[in-house]
């Protein structure tokens, strides 16, 4: 075969991503893997029935471009329920691939050549790409260690008349850190009578612990009037392979977002979006925060004896552990070590910076059954 010579990367700089390496070295190692996020443990069997029970149906040939409607109003109940703010479902939300997608569709239908976009680091790797594909500049803000926190008066001094866009994300993946009153005052106080829009990246909005209140952008009209907010039926019903997520924007954000979506994806699974609208009535996700604060605690007190340091997460369902009383190594270094001679796989938040940081940080994903946590934490403890 001849191939041609002439290619230009649109991103030269991106190679494969972190968790795709990972996972893969674990599945050589045969490793546990704590690295990729998604639970070892099974969805809703009522969920799975309604699947099928709607393929049966015949719910199986193209749902509306903007998703199927009965699961738009759900949505729209439930951030009502929650934020207090109503979202119209026939305008104002829109059902996606996944968060991944949704996060990508904002961006190219806002983003332009030259647009800057402010990202806090560490930052979720899909981000960036899709800023450099659209033609933007990222400008990184790296958040305060070990708390991981912004510092608003670094945003303050990096806004001009070039910048488009601020991504937010909270409870924050990969660190587990969350966005507080504050930090939305601040918000607030930098875009308030600007042309900034915000991306609301809160895909783990209802994995919250310690009685932490999540501060959605959607509670807060000024910012809500001027934001995507994405979310994520992956973290909320155990079924991240099922990819679908959506997104919600007032009415004139919403129109370019669909511009955009109709033609990346047009549409997305029909008979789960039928069966999720079902499912949502049950309520189950008021109680995620309670169940996986349960696993994060298990998790950090199987640790106890080792010589990892931690603080434990605020939100998601990740736990960053701190190995510099174990090695000087650098982070990708000793997490691939970790998995050809522990046999555990981790993600080295290093991966997740514009530019070579080491804090001698891992991140690991408690989504998983005790009995996975407790063979997990005999080899870290062995360490």
């Amino acid at each position: 075969m001849i191939y041609p010579n002439n290619i230009s990367s649109k991103l030269p700089k991106t190679g494969t991503s972190i968790f795709a390496i990972m996972s893969e070295l674990s599945n050589q190692h045969n490793a546990i893997n704590l690295s990729q996020g998604f639970p070892d443990f099974m969805c809703s069997k009522k969920l799975i029935d309604l699947v099928t029970k709607h393929m049966r149906k015949g719910n199986n040939q193209y749902a509306p471009m903007p998703g199927v409607l009965a699961l738009r109003e759900g949505i729209a109940e439930k951030t009502k329920e929650l934020y207090n703010t109503e979202y119209d479902p026939i305008s104002e939300i829109t059902i996606t691939a996944g968060a991944t997608q949704a996060i990508y569709t904002a961006i190219a239908s806002i983003i332009k050549e030259g647009d800057e976009v402010i990202v806090f680091e560490p930052a979720y790797d899909c981000y960036v790409p899709a800023i450099l594909l659209n033609g933007g500049i990222p400008v990184h803000v790296e958040m305060k260690t070990p708390e991981y926190k912004i510092n608003w008066d670094e945003v303050k001094k990096l806004i001009n008349h070039s910048t488009r866009m601020i991504i937010i994300n909270s409870p924050h993946n990969p660190t587990g850190s969350t966005i507080d009153a504050e930090d939305i005052k601040q918000l607030e106080k930098i875009t308030t009578n600007s042309d900034i829009i915000i991306l609301s990246d809160e895909v783990y909005d209802h994995i919250i612990f310690d009685n932490l209140k999540h501060e959605s952008i959607a509670s807060y009209p000024s910012l809500a009037n001027h934001s995507f907010v994405i979310g994520s039926f992956g973290k909320l019903f155990h079924n991240t392979g099922w990819k679908i997520g959506f997104c919600l924007a007032p009415e004139k954000l919403m129109q370019e977002f669909r511009k955009t979506h109709q033609f990346i994806v047009f549409t997305c699974n029909t008979p789960i979006q039928y069966a999720m609208a079902e499912y949502l009535k049950e309520k189950s996700y008021l109680e995620l925060g309670n169940f996986y604060q349960s696993k994060r605690d298990y998790f950090n007190d199987l640790l106890k004896p080792s010589r990892f340091t931690y603080t434990p997460a605020s939100g998601t369902y990740f736990q960053l552990l701190n190995y510099s009383r174990i090695s000087d190594e650098k982070e990708t270094d000793f997490a691939v070590r970790l998995i050809k001679e522990y046999g555990i796989s981790s993600i080295p938040i290093s991966a997740f910076y514009h530019k070579e940081i080491d804090n001698k940080v891992l991140r690991f994903c408690f989504a998983k059954s005790e009995q996975t946590l407790e063979k997990a934490a005999e080899k870290l403890c062995k360490i």
